[in-house]
């Protein structure tokens, strides 16, 4: 076996083989594939898709794993086989050429058949083992064991070939694909084919409330565990799909970054940074609210920072929803030329709830979106019951957090219900859960937006007027008073009331600063003057006892001015301050 099989083939604990079919959800579901070198029997109605998951396991491992294969056909001829599975992008014909695959059709004629003796295959063997050869082939595909069986009619013989076969490729080591048709009642015709087949795997188209829903289930599987409950499939342009619908658990991630709701004033709401990364957020709310307005704007911020975003639209289309988002002054057009926002438009009741969920994780990995919007999540209640939806959205909802994709839901709640309801019953699910809602007072009717809950933030617990306006939406503080919560013209009328009375009283406190400025350069007038009058009395004092010393000084030089004339005497100073008479001056 090359080193590309030995890698294809994985061990499980029990040591058993298994065989990477390539098939989309289908190993995860078995662990890692159909059991290597043993056969699988694949069973189901008309149109189930058997002929397909056997081809396309083939097809995968020719491409994928470098397996050849051969299919031998007892219904469809080489050129039917060929021209069926080309939609699906299957060039069988280039694999024939490549020698990787090996197309064998058998023609049964019940009438050439004639029973002399025992009855076997061994033709059939000759010539499967000749192709087998021819290749190397790894793979074995024989569609269906009623054409091959149906000409017998001997229930014993059949049983006897039937054991003859499944020993024989057992024997040859090749992982083998069988497949036939659903019994009355059994899941095979003969009732047998499940018994002797080590893997047992029911396909099963389903029609309920008028719409069809394709479940795989895995019956048996010999030597291994496997998922064991019924798995949604459908089959589209690149073959066939499997979503695994286990719960995934609650063991994921839980980030801290934050992402923008794309309205500054709505993150300020969310303390300032707005949702974390990988959160689930419903906004609810009655018709005509603004919730595909929230998401958009979502959206928006998402694709000006760079990110992917993937917009599931269950009510418009996608040139609708451009459309109406431009009269609101968001271009979400140029964002799906760049490949950063694209649109997955769809009416709920084309398909049944397992089919959106498994289409909805074929576009999310396909496209590999950072941000997720489904408009709204309420119109999945007209394809199936509450029970159903709610337990469809919350595998949904696990995938996206495993995935760490933010995803924003919008729910349609109804006038008369309650306020706080999702209609669907996951609000406990959320991370973060806004309402919009419809105020109505003195003949108009407002929106109103609250944050419900968001958990892990510091959220605002205040209403807030929320408008549509050319530019996007603008959240604007609601008047709270003694009359309650006033929007609309009514929270405008009583804003102007406010500024009337805040304008009265800024005149008044104008009026009685100047009347203050007035008094001030009144008083200090009045202070200059007495300052004035003060200081000229006091020069006039001053200038008056100037005089008098100078007119003293003047009387003291003249008397002894006269005492020198008259020769009288002048008293001068001895020793301890005593004075003595000196008599005339001397000469």
């Amino acid at each position: 076996m090359s080193k590309t099989n030995r890698r294809n083939r994985s061990n499980n604990t029990a040591g058993l083989q298994k065989e990477l079919t390539g098939i989309p959800g289908f190993d995860e579901i078995t662990g890692g594939g159909l059991p290597a070198g043993r056969p699988t029997l694949v069973c189901g109605s008309a149109g189930a898709g058997k002929t397909l998951f056997a081809m396309e396991f083939l097809f995968r491992g020719a491409t994928l794993y470098n397996e050849p294969g051969v299919f031998m056909s007892f219904e469809e001829n080489d050129q039917e086989l060929v021209t069926n599975v080309a939609s699906l992008g299957f060039d069988l014909k280039q694999l024939v050429a490549d020698k990787k695959l090996i197309l064998e059709y058998v023609f049964i004629e019940r009438s050439e058949i004639e029973e002399t003796g025992e009855y076997d295959l061994e033709g059939l063997f000759l010539r499967l083992d000749h192709a087998i050869k021819q290749i190397g082939a790894r793979r074995v595909v024989l569609d269906t064991l009623e054409a091959l069986f149906s000409a017998l009619p001997s229930e014993a013989i059949v049983r006897a070939e039937l054991r003859r076969l499944f020993r024989w490729l057992k024997e040859k080591g090749v992982t083998a694909v069988i497949t036939c048709e659903r019994g009355e009642g059994t899941l095979t015709r003969y009732g047998l084919e499940e018994y002797v087949a080590d893997c047992v795997i029911l396909l099963d188209n389903r029609v309920e409330n008028q719409i069809s829903t394709r479940r795989l289930r895995i019956v048996k599987y010999r030597g291994t565990s496997h998922g064991t409950n019924e798995y949604p499939f459908f089959i589209d342009e690149k073959g066939f799909s499997v979503l695994p619908i286990t719960s995934i658990g609650l063991n994921h991630k839980a980030s801290t970054q934050r992402v923008s709701s794309g309205n500054a004033r709505l993150d300020n709401m969310l303390g300032g940074k707005g949702f974390y990364r990988g959160s689930s957020i419903l906004v609810s709310g009655t018709a005509g609210t603004g919730k595909s307005t929230i998401a958009a704007h979502f959206v928006d911020a998402a694709c000006k920072r760079g990110e992917r975003a993937l917009f599931f639209a269950f009510e418009e289309s996608q040139d609708q929803i451009i459309r109406n988002m431009r009269s609101i002054g968001i271009d979400l057009e140029p964002y799906v030329k760049q490949a950063l926002l694209k649109f997955q438009n769809s009416r709920p009741s084309n398909f049944g709830l397992e089919i959106h969920l498994a289409l909805i994780h074929k576009a999310i990995a396909d496209y590999q979106p950072g941000i997720v919007v489904l408009d709204p999540i309420s119109n999945f209640l007209a394809v199936g019951g509450a029970g159903e939806t709610k337990s469809m959205l919350t595998r949904l909802i696990d995938f996206l957090k495993t995935q760490q994709i933010t995803a924003m839901f919008t729910s349609l709640t109804g006038a008369t219900s309650e306020i706080e309801d999702s209609q669907v019953g996951v609000s406990s699910l959320m991370d973060a859960w806004l309402l919009v809602k419809n105020v109505e007072s003195n003949g108009e009717r407002n929106r109103g937006l609250y944050v419900l809950k968001a958990r892990g933030i510091a959220h605002s617990n205040q209403v807030r007027e929320f408008r549509l306006t050319d530019h996007g939406m603008e959240l604007i503080d609601a008047y709270v008073g003694s009359e309650g919560v006033l929007m609309g013209s009514a929270r405008a009328a009583q804003t102007a009331r406010e500024a009337a009375s805040a304008a009265e009283r800024e005149a008044a406190r104008q009026r009685k600063q100047r009347e203050l400025q007035r008094r001030q350069q009144m008083y200090e007038a009045q202070l200059v003057a007495v300052r004035s009058e003060f200081e000229a009395e006091r020069d006039a004092i001053l200038k008056e006892l100037e005089d008098d010393q100078q007119r003293e000084g003047m009387v003291a030089s003249q008397r002894l001015e006269m005492a020198r004339l008259r020769h009288a005497d002048i008293p001068v100073e001895v020793g301890n301050g005593a004075r003595k008479a000196r008599k005339g001056s001397e000469k």
